[in-house]
């Protein structure tokens, strides 16, 4: 059973002011980030806001290398 705790952002607010101030990075990059906020934050759970950010157009994904995703931020 899996306990999940409660996040007073929601992950996707977070998600956009570390891209806003650092820029673009790459997933391990940015979920290292994360984890100095929320420890308890997984890639998986990662991966799904990312792909829920990049479908609503606040975020573009491209592959870097096998293995590694760069994360940018688009700028309206």
């Amino acid at each position: 059973m899996s306990i999940r705790t409660w996040r007073v952002q929601p992950l996707y607010t977070i998600i956009a002011e570390i891209l806003d101030k650092k820029g673009s990075m790459t997933d391990t990059d940015l979920l290292k980030a994360l984890q100095a906020v929320y420890k308890d934050i997984s890639f998986n759970d990662l991966n799904k806001t990312l792909m829920r950010m990049e479908i609503a157009g606040k975020i573009h994904v491209s592959m870097l290398m096998k293995g590694k995703r760069l994360v940018e931020l688009r700028k309206r």
